[in-house]
């Protein structure tokens, strides 16, 4: 069952046919979920409950067979902390969400208008697709293996939106007081400046400010560079990971380089 819900290979046919039931289920969810939308979506409200009713259903018998399965994810834990394990996960708690908010009008029915708020979350079941397909995965193993950089990047692009706010708001403040009001005004400008958005809504006036705001734009078409060319190297090294194990270079269980 451990091999069933999880990524098929091309050889194994009820392994594949559950993934695309479920990636199928839940592009159908989000398809209504947008579809509702619209004014004409109240001739099918009744047809659209159906559908997600049974889609919700099908994932909360996903839910329960990834729970149950957990200790074959986490064979070096106990099945209990295994279990423990999968449901405080990232992932699992995912797919919780993507169906636990339905139940709640049933628990409790006085709430059922303040629950209605949460058929938002149907947008996380979109993150469950990641599970089905490895191309989709690598995104996630490249967040992981360049997240210390990726948070040194970030790291250095706030310290730099912080001083950039400040010396701004010094600077245009005494001309601007309506919109310079304060350092989080500035701080509005230099995050849409170092971001290069720039929507024109806050800009300098002043011969300092405007000098300023050049250099801050140039600065920031190199802080936004730096986070890509992580991505594109971490993209690349992991491709090549990837590579390396279809010729046989890794083993295909403990993933170690033979050789």
């Amino acid at each position: 069952m451990f091999e069933v819900i999880q990524i098929g290979r091309e050889t194994d046919i009820i392994s594949r046919t559950f993934d695309f039931v479920i990636v199928l289920a839940i592009l159908l969810n989000l398809g209504l979920a947008l579809f509702s939308t619209f004014d004409r979506s109240t001739k099918y409200t009744g047809l659209m409950y159906t559908i997600e009713t049974i889609s919700i259903l099908l994932f909360t018998f996903e839910y329960g067979l990834r729970v149950w399965t957990a200790d074959c994810l986490y064979p070096d834990s106990s099945k209990t902390r295994a279990r423990l394990k999968y449901i405080f996960s990232f992932t699992g708690l995912i797919d919780l969400l993507s169906f636990f908010p339905f139940y709640l009008p049933f628990f409790f029915p006085n709430g059922t208008i303040a629950f209605r708020m949460f058929r938002i979350i149907r947008i996380l079941r979109l993150f469950q697709i990641n599970k089905y397909y490895d191309s989709l995965n690598i995104i996630t193993e490249v967040l992981k293996s360049k997240r210390q950089q990726l948070f040194s990047s970030i790291f250095i692009v706030l310290i730099l939106m912080t001083a950039a706010s400040l010396l701004m708001y010094n600077l245009e403040h005494a001309a601007q007081p309506d919109i310079f009001t304060n350092a989080f005004s500035a701080f509005w400008w230099a995050s849409s400046s170092l971001l290069t958005v720039g929507y024109g809504d806050i800009y300098p006036i002043t011969i300092g400010g405007k000098i300023f705001g050049m250099i801050i734009t140039f600065l920031g078409v190199g802080m936004v560079a730096i986070p890509t060319g992580i991505l594109s190297a971490g993209f690349v090294e992991q491709l090549t990971v990837i590579q390396d194990k279809e010729r046989g270079a890794y083993c295909p269980h403990c993933g170690k380089k033979i050789g």
